[in-house]
């Protein structure tokens, strides 16, 4: 503050002797643009101005001329304040479109949980921001047999949100049951037709035949699923694999197949979850997460995965938060 007022007086008194006055005038500006930059208040600029002219004794015509300078930086202040409205006329404009946007998510992207007599099933899914780039879908084929997916865009916002109503759409209108691979392959399709060449798709797509207890899946990049094994209270890591959806047409995916034995639990996350860190910047380990789930398998999957996103959020970083979405289906008697 010290040094903006010796500059300041300095200004003054060049405005009593000046012959530019273009010239000075460009200075004075030059200098209004320090001091918004330094975040100095215009009050504080007329308090120190009105302090020196008065030690100074001027003339009227004197005094009207160090007004210059006041003009030059009240000007700035003022120029400076219609900039930051504009940017906050604009900021509620795109808040109002993400809340748009939100709104229609939600609509076109809601799920209704199948009710099968020997499978249960219990989901979240919460996005950091308004806008989530996480997706699951299931869906009751009637016969028997159920798909489900659960995927991540590469991306935010709303070409997120549209890509995820797209792939929905693409899922939903196959109007059958179909194995996996045959799905990712026809989505991988639409992903790179219609969707941005910077965006891709990770998925983990099953289809699980209750008759048999079979589950068959495929994966497009996404985050390995796990089954829990109640007879020996094990993990076994699905490690099935194939490229994220929208890097080529031509990729084929490969599909495993799982018997699911009673109190099994089939679990899918998104990296929310799994790349979670605490307020340390440590990740939140698998083991940690597993763990959880092994704890609370008598439960229904729906309180276990409510338990396991409250334990995640009781020790996040809030400031390092992610789209989080938990699937967890449970053979019952």
């Amino acid at each position: 503050m010290e040094e903006f007022k010796k500059h300041y007086k300095r200004l003054i008194d060049e405005s009593l002797v000046t012959k530019d006055k273009k010239r000075f005038l460009e200075k004075c500006h030059d200098f209004t643009d320090e001091v918004i930059k330094k975040d100095i208040l215009p009050e504080d600029v007329v308090k120190i101005h009105k302090s020196y002219v008065s030690s100074l004794q001027l003339q009227e015509s004197q005094l009207l001329e160090t007004l210059d300078i006041l003009q030059e930086v009240v000007k700035g202040f003022g120029y400076s304040y219609r900039d930051y409205q504009k940017l906050v006329d604009k900021m509620q404009f795109h808040d109002k479109e993400i809340d748009l946007a939100s709104r229609l998510q939600q609509t076109m992207l809601k799920t209704d949980i199948p009710q099968f007599d020997s499978i249960q099933i219990g989901v979240i899914s919460v996005a950091a921001q308004k806008v989530s780039g996480d997706y699951f879908n299931l869906i009751d084929h009637r016969d028997g047999t159920m798909s489900f997916a659960v995927a991540d865009v590469i991306g935010k916002g709303i070409p997120a949100a549209l890509a995820m109503s797209m792939i929905k759409f693409g899922m939903d209108s196959y109007g059958h049951s179909q194995l996996p691979s045959d799905g990712l392959k026809r989505l991988n399709r639409v992903v790179e037709k219609n969707v941005n060449q910077n965006m891709f798709v990770t998925m983990f797509y099953g289809l699980y035949e209750e008759m048999n207890h079979l589950l068959y899946c495929s994966s497009a990049g996404h985050e390995p699923g796990y089954v829990y094994r109640a007879e020996t209270e094990t993990f076994e890591e699905i490690d099935v694999r194939g490229r994220v959806l929208g890097v080529s047409q031509h990729t084929r995916y490969s599909q495993q197949e799982i018997q699911i034995c009673l109190d099994d639990l089939v679990i899918i996350f998104t990296d929310g979850v799994t790349e979670a860190r605490n307020s340390d910047g440590e990740f939140i380990t698998k083991e940690t997460l597993l763990n959880l789930i092994r704890k609370y398998k008598h439960m229904h999957p729906q309180d276990i995965v409510q338990i396991l996103y409250e334990a995640i959020l009781k020790v996040q970083n809030p400031n390092k938060r992610d789209d989080m979405t938990i699937l967890i289906i449970k053979r019952v008697n």
